[in-house]
């Protein structure tokens, strides 16, 4: 009698997406923890919101087509220079300031071990760890390795380098998202004028903005519907203020 052969365990659907989401939740947090998703979002939002407001603003003002082009041109490099600056010397200040943190701990470390072990102790104790568990694992490391740094100044003071980001990342997405967005609006300049550039200007920030908002909705696992209504809402409201003001003051001028 033919012994029965076992069945061949094939791969297993359920693990397999289940180690697919894993890595696709590790990509989002290393995007958010390190500052690109951030200045993304920013920097396409601020784009299309200053570059819109400022061109309809010229416009109102009765500006000429070439004008309108101009300013909204500069505004986009201007724009994106400035915003691509401030997050590389926000992030770089926050880098800076760990690493002075992170050179007092060191000191710290060196004056009173004992001091820094108990701290460690007791924190590790209040976060539901046993103590003869916790005071293993808080004398683990040799003192004077830089992972035992890292790791009580996450543990003490909840400052992880990881979560830093860099700046250069932070500066080239924050510059590029910057520049898409403060594009937008720009666009219908270059191929009419008049009303119909102004209203090319309005429909095409509409559309971007709802496709703005129900991404970051829906990356926030958030109903995207409510956000990209908020975006539009945001995006159709400084719009018309800015224009307004246009209007008034062009008239005024005039």
């Amino acid at each position: 009698m033919t012994a029965a052969v076992p069945a061949r365990v094939g791969p297993q659907p359920e693990a397999d997406d289940a180690y697919a989401d894993a890595m696709a939740l590790e990509g989002r947090i290393t995007q958010v923890v390190r500052g690109a998703a951030r200045a993304g979002v920013l920097g396409v939002n601020d784009g299309l919101v200053s570059n819109v407001c400022l061109i309809l603003a010229v416009a109102g003002a009765d500006a000429s087509r070439s004008s309108v082009r101009l300013a909204g041109f500069a505004s986009l490099i201007a724009g994106a220079l400035s915003m691509a600056a401030g997050e590389w010397i926000s992030v770089r200040s926050q880098v800076e300031l760990f690493e002075g943190i992170l050179g007092r701990l060191r000191t710290l470390v060196e004056r009173s071990p004992e001091l820094i072990l108990d701290q460690l102790t007791e924190r590790l104790e209040s976060a539901g760890i046993a103590r003869d568990t916790a005071q293993r694992a808080s004398t683990e490391l040799p003192l004077d390795e830089p992972r035992f740094l890292r790791f009580c100044a996450n543990t003490l003071f909840g400052l992880n380098p990881d979560e830093l980001g860099s700046p250069m990342t932070a500066a080239l997405t924050s510059l590029c998202y910057f520049a898409a967005g403060a594009l937008v609006p720009l666009i219908p300049w270059f191929v009419t004028e008049g009303t119909s550039a102004k209203l090319g200007s309005v429909v095409l920030t509409a559309a971007a903005s709802l496709v703005v908002g129900g991404v970051v909705g829906r990356s926030s696992d958030r109903a995207p519907v409510p956000a990209a209504v908020r975006q539009l809402a945001i995006v159709v409201g400084a719009s018309a203020v800015t224009y307004m003001i246009g209007k008034l003051f062009g008239t005024a001028v005039s």
